[in-house]
């Protein structure tokens, strides 16, 4: 298996590092502290073609391949993963499935201006009583007319507070549980829509999720992306996609987390030697760079598997999974390294240990990851 990434990859994490290290990672703890959305990072990341990154060219667009994605995602999560995770749901959960499902009117309304940046996608799957249980769903698409009327809550979903459009997911059929939920594609600035307040959470802290209320919302014939009854696939199908995406964050802030920890061990003096010189020490950094390397892998692997066109669930949920739990444990050993220094906010390394913990759970908990690996081994 051939390692070596392309001339294109290389000069895209040029490019990207360039950015993360001049513009994001010095705003990141300021982001953070004031839980300020980063407007015009987004804005940024839209000139540099980072909002569309797998989006055709001719749809608005960069034309590039999943691990090109990957490259950016890692990149952007270690310098911000509050940056990060706008980028990732914008890309993987709202460009993604209108590549896929979206009619080719859809694409030129739609797809465009949130591929170019233009505008914010958000990804609206989750309730208030329904989380990893998407069958749970109680907002209703009702038929009316040519169209439907929609009332319902969609909870935790981020740029909820700041998108433009969104992916939303309802029952058209309630006897029919998973079988009778539908996807539509959605104006979050026509009527019948309603933000809450942003939640005020222990991590990603300047990226901005609410609930999103719809009452009496009126969707018409041209919104419904894919067929009636078939929103299940699509959800499902867009989040293998997204779990690529939360891995590659999760190394992100994995290799944040590491290379902080590393640095400050060559500086940090204890007992009248350097920390990293203490064997203890030593063993925990080499652990880290082996457990950030194996999760790098994973994610590359899932994203190759999507970039062949095979379906890639298994790989996607490996990924996503040893990548999120890597990030936890990288994060919590930096804390030990640093001591007390670790402990306080003048030093990175608390915001990766919060940081990290969102990432074994949105977009399926670890839990459903184990789940969604165990029953496609007992297909095998």
């Amino acid at each position: 298996m051939d390692l070596t990434l392309s001339e294109e990859h290389e000069a895209l994490v040029r490019m990207v590092r360039e950015f993360a290290v001049r513009e994001v990672k010095p705003a990141a703890a300021e982001i953070d502290r004031h839980s300020r959305f980063p407007s015009e990072l987004v804005a940024r990341m839209g000139e540099l073609g980072l909002m569309g990154i797998e989006v055709p060219v001719e749809y608005g667009g960069s034309g590039l391949d999943p691990i090109a994605y990957v490259l950016a995602m890692e990149e952007v999560s270690a310098a911000c993963a509050s940056t990060g995770v706008i980028m990732s749901v914008n890309n993987s959960l709202v460009c993604d499935p209108l590549v896929k499902f979206a009619t080719e009117a859809q694409k030129t309304r739609w797809l465009e201006p949130l591929a170019s940046g233009r505008k914010l996608g958000c990804f609206m799957l989750s309730e208030p009583e329904a989380g990893s249980d998407a069958a749970a769903q109680r907002t209703v698409a009702v038929p009316d007319g040519d169209g439907w009327i929609i009332d319902g809550t969609k909870n935790w979903i981020t740029n909820g507070p700041q998108a433009d459009t969104g992916i939303l997911f309802t029952m058209t059929d309630r006897a029919a549980g998973h079988r009778g939920i539908t996807a539509f594609v959605v104006d979050l600035n026509a009527p019948g829509v309603t933000r809450g307040h942003k939640d005020d959470k222990l991590g990603i802290r300047g990226s901005h999720s609410s609930q999103v209320v719809f009452e009496g919302y009126r969707a018409g014939p041209e919104q419904l992306l894919g067929k009636v009854g078939e929103g299940f696939r699509v959800a499902m199908s867009t989040l293998d996609c997204g779990r690529i995406g939360i891995a590659a964050q999760a190394l992100g802030i994995a290799r944040a987390a590491f290379e902080t920890a590393a640095a400050y061990a060559c500086v940090r003096r204890t007992f009248g030697k350097r920390v990293i010189d203490h064997q203890a020490m030593g063993f925990m950094l080499a652990d880290m760079e082996t457990e950030l390397e194996a999760a790098r892998l994973l994610t590359l692997r899932a994203a190759a598997a999507k970039m062949a066109g095979r379906r890639h669930s298994r790989e996607s949920s490996m990924a996503k999974l040893y990548a999120s739990e890597t990030a936890n444990r990288l994060a919590k050993a930096a804390i030990q390294i640093h001591g007390g220094n670790g402990y306080v906010t003048e030093f990175p390394v608390e915001r990766f240990y919060r940081d990290a913990k969102i990432t074994e759970i949105y977009e399926g908990t670890s839990e459903i990851q184990r789940l969604v690996i165990a029953a496609d081994l007992l297909k095998a």
